[in-house]
């Protein structure tokens, strides 16, 4: 029986951390979040980091510190957000990967986010994917709506296959102003995708449970997380990201998929040996 890959994505760049005390901002509350998600069933940690006043930051030497502290700590696949915080300059999303880390996102296309434009025009798509292929960084492409998928098969047509070989998407539901996070979207979403492609599904907010019960019926993998929601249920808050992943290794396993370590996520998803083991 196949197994589950379940990511774990903790923090983001949205919420303050006054409005979600158990949000991980400093390096040790990420790697003690890592940690517990480790345990608990997270095979993959996507990582957003903050400065000292917890603002989103794509300081090299903050991530280049956070990289080694959580490969030291854990044996997660360490994946960066190259989509940072709206505001951030493409030349600094780019440089996320001088860091090194075993896999990135690769947001493919702009999306509207709440009252914000998260912009990903297709020459900033080409420039990024051309670089993973270069620095050998293995891809996870975020698809925000079925238009994304356009573009993703555009980008494999013309630029090959991404490093590893193995093409490895996330489906970001429910946010205000992508695809809804219901399961009709979820079924066209993942019949649209390349062939081979396997796939994880994000719920944002209230749209969490159904999009997890959805995507481990149709056969795919889950991304949780206080990066995307913040209530475990209604009127009762995260209180830490392991309880997030512990709810989606049960279900996986009650689905007789149970959770993906992460030396075989290595493998799955084709990512390079860990730099720091022969």
């Amino acid at each position: 029986m196949a197994r589950t890959l379940i990511t774990v994505a903790p923090t983001g760049a949205e919420t303050d951390k006054a409005d979600a005390p158990a949000l991980p901002v400093t390096l040790d509350e990420l790697v003690q979040t890592a940690k517990e998600c480790e345990a608990a069933g997270a095979a993959v940690i996507h990582v957003h980091i903050r400065d000292a006043e917890a603002r989103p930051t794509l300081d090299l030497a903050r991530l280049r510190d956070t990289v080694a502290a959580l490969r030291a700590s854990t044996n997660l696949i360490v994946q960066l957000s190259t989509g940072g915080a709206v505001t951030d300059p493409y030349e600094d999303r780019l440089r996320v990967l001088d860091t090194e880390p075993d896999a990135c996102s690769l947001t493919c296309g702009t999306v509207n986010f709440g009252d914000d434009v998260f912009m990903n025009p297709w020459s900033f798509m080409v420039e990024l994917y051309r670089l993973t292929q270069e620095r050998q960084v293995v891809p996870e492409f975020e698809l925000f709506d079925l238009g994304h998928i356009a573009s993703l098969h555009r980008l494999l047509d013309k630029y090959g296959p991404p490093y590893g070989g193995h093409v490895h998407c996330d489906l970001v539901m429910g946010v205000p102003g992508g695809m809804p996070g219901d399961a009709r979207t979820l079924v066209a979403a993942v019949e649209a995708l390349p062939a081979g492609a396997t796939w994880a599904a994000t719920g944002i907010g209230r749209t969490t449970l159904p999009v997890m019960y959805a995507a481990l019926a149709a056969g795919g993998h889950l991304r949780v997380g206080m990066e995307d929601t913040l209530t475990y249920a209604k009127g009762r808050p995260v209180t830490a990201n392991a309880e997030l992943v512990e709810r989606a290794a049960t279900l996986a396993r009650i689905a007789q998929r149970d959770p993906m370590p992460a030396d075989e996520a290595r493998s799955f998803l084709g990512v390079r040996p860990r730099p720091d083991r022969p």
